[in-house]
């Protein structure tokens, strides 16, 4: 299938999701809002990989939301003067739509499979937003993020607070949540934003790419519930989480089979060969 936004690229279990409008900024437009989602779930669903790289072309990783999102209806606006719509109605629909956008991205923390975001330059507004809900962030030494909705007198609203709150110091993050400063990639990388820095975006992504390939090799089960876990965690108590954890084990451990799997390409010293994850079942009805 063809999209407007995105190159998709399967191959060895990593399926590569590419920004294609680099000579526009890659600013997310409308067709971006339904792409994202619809070809995320669609690996989820048919188990089309173990794993999801983001990365983009031209100068920047995305400029954020083009702005004919905000004259298409899919964003919270003003109230237009003079409407003979009833505000409260209005404003209840504005809500379901930007529930719609923060969709876009939450489907990347609720798939089952890692993914993983090769950003260069800036990463701005919206890109802030959905990065932030990638599992594992890389950059370039140019890259740069920006809280940019601030700059435009507005608060961001498409998940950069809520998560970033768990990737970033506080102080920090208040500091650039008001100011609308750029945090460059080297201070990103010693605040924890990001895992590593590199000088090119070529050395980045054949690094992101060698890390999609190691967690590609591992089983997809278990790092599925690891994701499950570590987002479980990081939203809930340790009492929680140590609970939640005994539970998945109860259902889910299989050591006759991907442990015992493990433990004899270790001994034949060859590369495990696990099963993949079943698609997923449509809901009846």
């Amino acid at each position: 299938m063809t999209y407007r936004c995105f190159d998709v690229d399967i191959a060895g279990n990593i399926a590569h999701l590419t920004l294609r409008r680099g000579d526009e900024l890659n600013t997310m437009v409308p067709e971006f809002w339904r792409e994202l989602p619809e070809i995320v779930r669609d690996i989820d669903a048919g188990a089309k990989a173990r794993v999801i790289v983001i990365s983009s072309t031209g100068k920047h990783f995305s400029a954020g939301m083009d702005l004919s999102v905000f004259t298409s209806g899919q964003s919270a606006g003003t109230f237009a003067a003079g409407s003979k719509e009833e505000r409260g109605r209005v404003r209840a629909g504005l809500r379901s739509s930007l529930l719609e956008l923060q969709n876009s991205f939450s489907v990347l923390e609720q798939v089952r499979m890692p993914v993983l975001a090769a950003i260069q330059g800036g990463c701005v507004g919206g890109a802030v937003d959905m990065t932030s809900a990638c599992d594992c962030r890389y950059a370039t030494e140019d890259a740069f993020f920006v809280i940019q909705e601030i700059n435009l007198g507005m608060t961001a609203d498409v998940g950069t607070f809520p998560r970033l709150c768990h990737l970033l110091p506080q102080g920090y993050l208040r500091e650039l949540a008001y100011s609308g400063r750029r945090l460059p990639a080297r201070r990103a990388l010693e605040l924890g934003l990001v895992n590593e820095v590199f000088a090119t975006q070529a050395a980045m992504l054949e690094h992101v790419i060698s890390v999609a390939k190691d967690i590609a090799e591992k089983s997809p089960l278990a790092v599925y519930g690891s994701k499950v876990m570590i987002n479980y965690a990081r939203d809930h108590s340790i009492a929680d989480g140590l609970d939640y954890i005994a539970t998945w084990q109860t259902g889910m451990y299989n050591p006759e089979v991907d442990m015992r799997e493990a433990f004899m390409a270790k001994q034949e010293k060859r590369t495990p060969r696990f099963a993949d994850l079943l698609p997923l079942r449509k809901a009846m009805g």
